[in-house]
């Protein structure tokens, strides 16, 4: 088995840039992952570009073979695991081929005992380091940070994982989407599995309910990755002004009274405009025990509301804004300022400043009110 120097010499032999990746992202089998990546493959080698298959599972589905065998394929290794010879991806027949785009399918399997890695996302981390291109397949049960939340829903935990990272690292990411009703007409006609394991199926993960679960938690990676890319875009052409893409809600937090009004006002709106929200609270200094208790609830109600809670550190109308205008927020809850009319006369407020400095955000301004604990 290949040592850590071992690897790191098959990458610096390369002398290349970072190959990048590209991930086909599903919600199940069957939705046509493997389909678009071929597709995908012939198109890029009509263009000239040299391609090869290092692994390709086809699962039997004849269309999908078909693009398959017009294809080169890098002949695979096989593993010897008791007694019997699994055939896995061969990494380093990859980088001895060298070519400029590799086909990889199903990116969170896990390798034969006795493969030089134990996991085939690190097989393509290899091949990235060495400058080629790799073209992927997921679905979205295998992310690492859904596994609780998937294991709730299909009553089973998934044991082959991907660390987010890889997703979050991918130079592009094209969801593989079809509506629910037809990935179960596909199944049902034997486009998934053989038919004698077709009953079984539709009695396990694809049960008409798990399957719009796996979709929503799919579309949401895939907007997550759109409101990532243009962040970064925003940034890179400095464009402060938010995109009413859809509307962001922030709820800013005050530990000198509770904000749980606040928390209820801004959770109302964003349900209104369908709208994601999330509450900010800064500290300029440590709290005190008063502060704390405050603060403790605020966030209690705020979990409950399933709304995310983020802290800030420094001066607050500084990082309020700042915050808002990296995060395209569109919408702002604050409550309203308990200063004394001296205080008011002599030093602005944050609510001026934010007035101010964010003129393209709405801001709604609750009215001071003290609550109990909720």
């Amino acid at each position: 088995m290949p040592t850590k120097s071992d690897e790191a010499s098959l990458i610096s032999d390369s002398g290349s840039a970072r190959g990048s990746l590209k991930i086909f992202l599903g919600f199940a089998a069957g939705v046509g992952k493997t389909y678009s990546m071929l597709d995908e493959a012939h198109r890029r080698r009509s263009r000239g570009q040299d391609i090869v298959i290092g692994f390709v599972d086809t699962h039997g589905r004849s269309a999908t073979a078909e693009l398959a065998t017009e294809l080169e394929s890098v002949p695979r290794k096989s593993v010897e695991f008791r007694g019997t010879s699994i055939e896995e991806l061969d990494t380093e027949a990859v980088l001895a081929r060298k070519p400029y785009v590799v086909l990889i399918d199903e990116l969170e399997h896990t390798n034969a005992a006795g493969a030089a890695r134990e996991k085939r996302w690190q097989d393509v981390e290899i091949l990235l380091e060495a400058g080629i291109n790799v073209l992927s397949t997921l679905d979205v049960e295998h992310l690492e940070s859904l596994n609780n939340h998937v294991a709730d829903i299909l009553g089973t935990a998934i044991k082959d994982t991907v660390p987010d990272r890889v997703l979050h690292e991918a130079a592009e990411i094209e969801m593989i989407d079809i509506p629910v009703k037809a990935l179960i007409n596909r199944l049902e006609r034997g486009d998934v599995v053989p038919a004698s394991d077709i009953a079984a199926a539709r009695a396990g993960f694809f049960r008409e309910g798990n399957l719009s679960a796996m979709r929503e938690l799919a579309l949401r990676e895939a907007a997550g990755r759109v409101d990532e890319e243009l962040t970064e875009y925003r940034k890179e052409k400095r464009i402060e002004k938010p995109w009413a893409v859809h509307d962001k809600v922030m709820i800013c937090l005050s530990p000198n009274d509770g904000s749980l009004r606040l928390l209820r006002r801004g959770w109302r709106l964003s349900q209104r405009l369908h709208a994601a929200a999330v509450a900010v609270f800064v500290e300029e200094r440590s709290p005190d025990d008063k502060e704390e208790r405050i603060l403790r609830e605020d966030v209690a109600l705020a979990e409950r509301l399933e709304i995310p809670v983020v802290k800030l550190t420094g001066k607050v109308v500084d990082q309020l804004i700042d915050y808002a205008k990296a995060n395209s927020i569109t919408q702002i809850v604050i409550g309203h300022s308990n200063r004394t009319s001296i205080q008011q006369r002599f030093k602005s407020s944050i609510i001026t400043d934010l007035v101010r400095e964010l003129k393209t955000i709405d801001i709604l301004v609750i009215a001071a009110e003290k609550e109990t604990s909720s």
